[in-house]
């Protein structure tokens, strides 16, 4: 039998998925040093509520009250060859800002040569007509800090004088959990498919102890660090667990991860950006060498508005 990588481009002859890189990443500034500078209404954020890499942007976007200046809208959660689409359905729309049909459309205004992957999210300036940045990890700093004169909200995300810290924790969660989910599902052998769920497991049992003694990742505060994570939690015990074989065990069996992340989901806003049609249907969908029938399942069961019970920890 003939073993399809979901992504050809992305995998080693070992059988290991490699995420490719993101490709623009320019910076929106204040003074518009960068050459964008930030204003309200210029720029346009293109998503999907089913990727855990652009969701982390509609969070912040959403924590720093972004809505009225930067427009944003939501692609299919069904990617076909085509790529990502702009459709008319329950939670998902045409492109009102320019038309494009599909996200690709975007990429090549941007760069006609480019030929890599498609991905979310991207920022988009209505002046240039051209990409911003597709680099999540840039965006989600770009609404933290670039537009605080156009908003009311002073949540900072990347404190001063936590960013030694939170960049380290970034890395371990980046590697081991948010990207180990992928390396795991995505795997073309035995293998590499084992290191990155035994990889995964050892981080998530290193971070319920963590959350033991500590309400956030770095205790009282929440951080930038604290959605990076919640993103791939929110998806596991619905995707991750079954579709790409990360089974060890649920988060639900985590009591620490399991309280944290339904202290998050309740934080004022986080739900709205939840939406577990689109997840389900985009990956049980849309993953077909993984899942060939198409099938998406009832279940799991969670009650993510349920007590906490983290409200004593500091």
């Amino acid at each position: 039998m003939e073993i399809q990588a979901q992504f050809p481009d992305e995998q080693s002859p070992a059988g290991e998925f490699t995420r490719q890189a993101d490709l623009f990443r320019n910076q929106v500034t204040t003074d518009g040093s960068s050459g964008y500078p930030s204003a309200a209404a210029r720029y346009h954020l293109y998503v999907s509520l089913a990727c855990p890499w652009a969701h982390r942007t509609i969070i912040v976007r959403q924590l720093k009250k972004l809505e009225g200046v930067i427009g944003m809208t939501v692609v299919d959660p069904i990617r076909n060859k085509q790529g990502w689409a702009f459709r008319e359905g329950p939670g998902h729309s045409v492109d009102a800002i320019n038309g494009f049909h599909f996200l690709s459309e975007a990429y090549r205004a941007t760069d006609p040569h480019f030929r890599g992957r498609v991905t979310v999210p991207v920022l988009w300036d209505t002046v240039t007509k051209r990409i911003v940045s597709n680099s999540d990890d840039d965006l989600m700093r770009i609404f933290n800090g670039a537009f605080n004169r156009f908003t009311e909200s002073q949540i900072d995300l990347y404190p001063e004088r936590l960013r030694p810290k939170i960049d380290e924790l970034n890395r371990f969660i980046y590697k081991n959990v948010n990207d180990g989910v992928y390396r795991a599902g995505f795997a073309t052998s035995q293998s590499a498919y084992e290191r990155a769920a035994r990889g995964l497991f050892e981080a998530l049992d290193q971070l319920d102890a963590r959350l033991a003694t500590r309400r956030y990742l770095f205790g009282p505060e929440i951080v930038e660090t604290d959605w990076r994570l919640f993103v791939t939690l929110v998806r596991f015990d619905a995707v991750y667990c079954g579709h790409f074989k990360c089974n060890v065990r649920r988060i639900i069996d985590y009591p620490n991860l399991f309280g944290y992340l339904k202290d998050l989901y309740q934080t004022d806003g986080i739900a709205d950006t939840v939406n577990f049609d689109h997840i389900k249907r985009h990956y049980y969908m849309t993953h077909d060498d993984i899942n060939p029938t198409r099938i998406v399942p009832i279940g799991p069961e969670q009650n993510l508005s349920a007590p906490h019970g983290r409200d004593y920890l500091v």
